[in-house]
């Protein structure tokens, strides 16, 4: 081999070095994820993890890409190509298509999966999380009793599944703690993402006496407001946008989550795990949100009794019940 040869492979060689240590180097080491959603990024629960996947892109941390508004029947291609491509994170919600899902992460075992599910982790790379968001949920709906004249509650979930369920539950139980004899109405309108339809289901529980509603759905806040009377947030503080309608919001933080998975991929540790823990008031994945523009209207022995609660879930001294059952009006 001449010397010119010699030289020129020498100086590509380290031209080669001096790339990956630069900054653009390092943008190509950049872990990738992809997202796959069923509806608009600006639902609720979706919006959380999107938010979380947005400030780890700021942060320099991931290369992110996303899809919304897939159909169930679209998900499985869609999760193929995120995979086809190299992406070594998937993040969605597999609720509608569990099997699929999970096919495609057998497909696929070097690529590791974080998706929303009511099952359970599969071996080697299937992870699961939810919104357990219950501990903030008993909070808000201690609040709502604490606010109802009418002692008439109503509740619109979008469906009847664990993870609304649950919410639910502990809402009217956190209300029950104030008010023994509260009355809940609860309806569910068979959509994720249908403001409309959430906001005529809303009305009919106004017009049957309720002056309180639990808005698990966009639309509820809407007819609370024409109405004039009251709401509580789920997933999101919708305050900002309601400032003399929502009086207090149960808030998921998907980042412990979405943190605990990145640095695992990173790793090289990512397993088969269940991440509902870090969806807990415990690890930061969920609190309650400030009262804002009612800190002075919600009555001061019920705020209180929800601090005084709040710090027994925080030192472990009280437990909110885990019940996923369809709850009903009483």
């Amino acid at each position: 081999m001449s010397s010119l040869t010699r030289r020129g492979l020498l100086c590509a060689a380290f031209a080669t070095a001096v790339a990956l240590m630069s900054p653009a180097g390092f943008a190509q080491q950049k872990l990738k994820v992809a997202a796959i959603y069923t509806v608009p990024v600006e639902q609720q629960w979706v919006s959380r993890i999107h938010k979380a996947l947005n400030a780890a892109k700021t942060r320099g941390e991931i290369d992110y890409v996303f899809s919304e508004n897939v159909t169930n029947a679209d998900y499985e291609r869609v999760m193929r190509q995120y995979a086809e491509q190299g992406n070594g994170l998937i993040v969605g919600e597999a609720f509608a298509v569990e099997a699929a899902a999970r096919k495609v992460a057998k497909d696929y075992p070097k690529t590791a999966f974080l998706l929303g599910s009511s099952g359970k982790p599969q071996a080697p790379n299937f992870s699961v999380f939810d919104n357990y968001i219950q501990e903030p949920a008993y909070l808000t709906g201690m609040i709502a009793a604490g606010m109802s004249k009418s002692g008439h509650i109503g509740m619109v979930g979008g469906y009847p599944i664990p993870e609304v369920n649950r919410l639910m539950h502990a809402f009217m139980e956190g209300a029950k703690e104030i008010n023994p004899k509260a009355k809940f109405t609860v309806s569910f309108i068979g959509s994720w993402f249908d403001p409309p339809k959430a906001k005529e289901a809303a009305f009919a529980m106004i017009d049957k006496g309720a002056d309180v509603l639990y808005a698990e759905r966009f639309g509820v806040s809407d007819a609370a407001k024409e109405k004039g009377k009251l709401a509580i947030g789920n997933v999101i503080d919708t305050q900002p946008q309601y400032p003399d309608t929502v009086v207090a919001s149960a808030l998921w933080n998907m980042e412990p989550t979405i943190g605990v998975a990145l640095k695992k991929v990173k790793d090289g540790k990512f397993a088969a795990e269940d991440y509902g823990q870090y969806s807990t008031m415990k690890y930061k994945g969920s609190e309650l949100a400030p009262l804002g523009t009612f800190e002075k209207k919600v009555p001061a022995d019920v705020v209180a009794k929800v601090k005084a609660k709040e710090k027994a879930i925080l030192d472990g001294k009280f437990t909110v019940k885990v019940n996923d059952s369809e709850p009903k009006s009483n």
